[in-house]
């Protein structure tokens, strides 16, 4: 067949590295820029099969999200902007890993699986972040999608969460939303400006945010949609990418695991500032109090905030646990009419199943309904339209985040105090393979290694008010260590002594981890 000579042809420009061995994770392929080429050029081929059999459109975007600069990855996007099947995550790390010779024969093997019909047409929206090799990794997917014979779209610098959004919007024909960049800002922008005419008469000083964008896309895409806002949110943006580094001492997975303010920041005492990462699907809220303290408002803080301002609209929220993985959060809220999903690192959504938001649509149309259900579902109207309900989104949920905070006239301080969190750490732990951990109940029990979860226990019995989970990293051989505990001293010793005991039983590489203080 003539396409497979083009995939011959334009894969040897596109060579994989003998012995090179890499798997899909949650995030995708994520690895130095340096290893990738091969694998965005197969991606492209994948994503054409992928939108051959579903007859529909399929994304890919380029990013490393929160990695270092030098970093990049390749994620696949299905067709109502969800994650790609775990099913096709086996083939992308089939195809990834097929040796150079072998590239047909696995290409073949896919589309003998799926019973895939290479004479239907295939569409494919491709979006890069800011990181220099973007440019030329997205143009091997380009590559990869022209050599099967499909059609490309390439979006060129967008968030992670615009694409999710694109796909999703042109796989339903437009009741998404437009799928251009301008159609997402105007969607959103209506929406918040439509809630917050529920806030009484907010002040300037009420109406400002101070943004970090990680130097990254999510601080191009504040600026292109800062005239939408009609300063109804006054944004002060630092970290722009102007002069530093992308994630270097900033975004929203440094504030969360260094528990400090980034670099690039001037923060005055009570003032709300926010992180995106580097590619604008995760957002934590922070301030520093009157004596320099620093709070941090995480993925469980704006999910309590957003579930307690829907449940005030509705009347029950049943909590669910999942393991770890936004996959796995998201799968578990499509359960429900409204499900509010967040890891602690700031990714998370809001999702509202098609009969909740017709209810919705019919309450407000209702000329029977009384004032305050007419409100409560114009209100709740506007929600569905300010949320990007395919994957998280920092600034979607920005925005959600600030107008709940106008309409219920809360300080970033009294958010804080919905609750409190104890003192907790996380520490990550080297290992030569991280499917040595195995995880239950989910993820807050080991069963693999033997003796590990013994260990955590005894542990934990040494320190007031102590928990501690261990899970695998979806992206690297690392094992994440959480614990928690009365005090903060507590909280790290314990942190510190798991570390050990995954060290010592999971295969630890490198130095043994060393005491916090």
């Amino acid at each position: 067949m003539a396409q497979f000579q083009d995939v011959s042809k334009h894969s040897s420009q596109h060579p994989k590295p003998a012995g090179l061995v890499l798997q899909y994770g949650t995030a995708g392929f994520r690895t130095s820029a340096k290893q990738l080429d091969h694998i965005m050029f197969r991606m492209g081929l994948l994503a054409t099969l992928r939108s051959k059999k579903t007859k529909a459109t399929i994304g890919v975007m380029v990013t490393a999200s929160h990695n270092p600069e030098e970093d990049n990855g390749v994620k696949l996007i299905d067709p109502l902007g969800e994650m790609v099947t775990p099913a096709w995550e086996g083939y992308a790390t089939q195809l990834a890993n097929a040796e150079q010779d072998d590239l047909l024969t696995a290409l073949k093997d896919i589309i003998e699986k799926e019973a895939i019909d290479m004479s239907l047409e295939a569409n494919v929206f491709v979006g890069k972040d800011t990181r220099s090799s973007s440019a030329s990794l997205s143009q091997a997917v380009l590559d990869g999608v022209s050599a099967l014979g499909g059609h490309s779209k390439d979006y060129g610098l967008v968030t992670t969460p615009q694409l999710h959004y694109m796909v999703c919007c042109q796989n339903t024909q437009g009741k998404y939303g437009e799928a251009t960049v301008e159609g997402y800002y105007r969607k959103l922008c209506q929406a918040f400006i439509q809630l917050i005419k529920n806030a009484s008469n907010c002040t300037d000083d009420q109406k400002h945010l101070s943004v970090d964008g990680a130097n990254g896309i999510g601080a191009l895409k504040v600026r292109e949609m800062e005239s939408h806002l009609k300063r109804e949110l006054q944004i002060s943006l630092f970290n722009d990418g102007s002069k530093g580094k992308l994630n270097h001492q900033c975004g929203a997975d440094f504030v969360k695991v260094q528990q400090k303010p980034p670099m690039g920041i001037n923060i005055n005492p009570g003032e709300r500032c926010c992180s995106f990462d580097g590619d604008a699907d995760r957002i934590v809220y922070y301030y520093t109090d009157s004596e320099g303290r620093f709070h941090l408002l995480d993925g469980d803080k704006i999910a309590t905030l957003i579930s307690t301002f829907l449940k005030e609209l509705l009347t029950q929220v049943i909590v669910r646990c999942t393991k770890t993985g936004v996959k796995h959060l998201h799968h578990a809220a499509q359960a429900f009419d409204i499900g509010v999903y967040f890891e602690a690192n700031g990714h998370g959504t809001v999702l509202f199943s098609k009969k909740a938001e017709e209810k919705i649509q019919q309450l407000a149309e209702d000329p029977n309904s009384n004032d305050e259900s007419k409100r409560a579902a114009l209100l709740l109207q506007s929600t569905t339209n300010v949320i990007n309900q395919t994957v998280g989104d920092a600034i979607s949920d920005m925005l959600l985040i600030e107008a709940i905070l106008a309409i219920k006239g809360m300080t970033v301080q009294q958010w804080d105090a919905i609750y409190s969190d104890l003192p907790n750490r996380q520490l990550k732990v080297k290992v030569a393979d991280r499917r040595v951990i195995d995880t239950t109940d989910a993820e807050r029990r080991a069963v693999n290694p033997a003796g590990l979860q013994e260990a955590i226990d005894s542990l934990v019995k040494k320190h007031k008010q102590a928990r501690s989970f261990v899970r695998p990293s979806g992206t690297e051989d690392v094992v994440r260590v959480y614990a928690e505990a009365e005090t903060q001293e507590s909280a790290d010793a314990l942190a510190h002594e798991v570390s050990l005991a995954v060290y010592r039983l999971a295969g630890g590489v490198g130095d043994e981890p060393k005491p916090l203080h």
